[in-house]
């Protein structure tokens, strides 16, 4: 908390501004602090150091925001990007709630979206850190109005009464899912627990909930919407919506790399796409249109069949120009031999190939290394199964 403080004067401003020269300059560690201290003294050189690692980290994709808003690692870790936060608050605002309860704020970045768009704030956290933290991005961003309190989320959950959160419109959970610098796969141990977010699902119908994207289907409660949402090719967030914002069943959400968001939805579940042969493409499914469960929606308007009735890569004659795959052209399927595949591909040419793998215990790096040639082509091979046999897919590189 000192040091936050701290670093929030003038001095800590001048510290952060040199900490981030420094970062830019790619000085060492051990160097750099060894010049932050003489140059702006011990209490600021080691928290300016941190901080301004934490906003170099936050920089692509918070903007010009990371460099005034205060970090620390694990509220970074927390810390939604702001594009889905913005898209958060729209929707959860979108039928007329005029304030949110954040149960949770970690650095605050939720609290800001709802703020920038328009409603009254009432951010939480038993961590002083965090509200800390919260006020200090609050302030930052020039948001005045935004109430901060202490207090516990399950005990407001609790208390809820007609609907609302510690007497606001909608509320916002971010569960804590790390503990001792390690992932909680059980919800039953996150921050506050699975029996709170039930409750708060059960109790205030305007609201969200922040989730492991791994989280077992069977617990999401009936007529609450999950979504998944992915960049880059990884899943960055799962969501839980409250009833009254629920639209659909399960929903993927896909941003693609010009920021555009792409939605596959559907209302009861489409059960599973059909298995078929190989054909002249291979399609491997984003990974929010696997974890919703919306592979057979995809295959449907690829006009696409299931390499494998238990493996979520699809398989059609075309080639796809869809937000929902990657595509790859087959050029060879068989058998998986290391010395038979090692020979095809130096019959070919290749030398450099990347491996991708699924249904699989191959280690993708070591076969990689293991199929590493001499010669200058390069190629893609899925090591997966094929109608439950253990197969090879060659395919020519993107």
């Amino acid at each position: 908390m000192r040091q936050l403080q701290a670093l929030a004067t003038p001095a800590g401003a001048a510290a952060l501004t040199r900490a981030r020269e420094l970062l830019a300059d790619r000085t060492d560690a051990v160097t750099a602090l060894t010049r932050l201290r003489s140059e702006v003294g011990v209490e600021l050189a080691g928290p300016a150091w941190g901080i301004a690692r934490q906003r170099e980290r936050a920089r692509p994709a918070f903007g010009a925001d990371a460099d005034r808003f205060f970090f620390t690692a694990d509220a970074l870790e927390q810390a939604g990007r702001p594009l889905l936060a913005d898209r958060r608050a729209a929707r959860l605002l979108a039928d007329g709630a005029r304030s949110v309860v954040d149960l949770g704020c970690a650095a605050g970045t939720d609290t800001i979206a709802l703020a920038r768009a328009g409603a009254a704030v009432v951010a939480v956290d038993l961590d002083p850190v965090a509200r800390e933290l919260t006020r200090l991005n609050a302030a930052a961003a020039g948001l005045r109005g935004v109430e901060i309190r202490a207090a516990d989320a399950v005990d407001l959950v609790a208390a809820a009464i007609g609907g609302r959160v510690a007497t606001c419109d909608a509320a916002v959970l971010d569960p804590a899912r790390r503990a001792g610098g390690r992932r909680q796969l059980d919800p039953d141990r996150w921050s506050p627990p699975w029996s709170t977010v039930q409750a708060l699902l059960d109790t205030a119908p305007t609201c969200v909930v922040k989730v492991a994207p791994g989280l077992d289907h069977d617990r999401v409660p009936a007529g609450v919407e999950a979504e998944w949402v992915s960049l880059g090719g990884s899943i960055v967030e799962a969501l839980l919506w409250g009833r009254a914002p629920s639209r659909t069943w399960r929903r993927a959400t896909v941003v693609g790399r010009d920021g555009v968001l792409h939605e596959l939805t559907a209302d009861t579940d489409p059960g599973d796409a059909e298995p078929g042969p190989v054909r002249g493409w291979l399609h491997e499914p984003d990974p929010a249109v696997i974890r919703s469960g919306l592979v057979a929606l995809a295959a449907t308007e690829l006009d696409a069949t299931l390499v494998d009735p238990t493996i979520a890569y699809l398989t059609s004659d075309a080639a796809a120009d869809s937000p929902w795959v990657s595509s790859y052209r087959v050029t060879d399927v068989l058998p998986f031999n290391l010395k038979k595949l090692k020979a095809l591909l130096r019959a070919r040419g290749v030398g450099r190939v990347v491996v991708k793998k699924r249904g699989s215990p191959i280690e993708p790096e070591t076969l990689a290394r293991q199929l590493r040639g001499p010669g200058e082509d390069s190629a893609v091979v899925v090591v997966t199964r094929v109608a439950g046999a253990p197969t090879a897919l060659v395919c020519a590189a993107p």
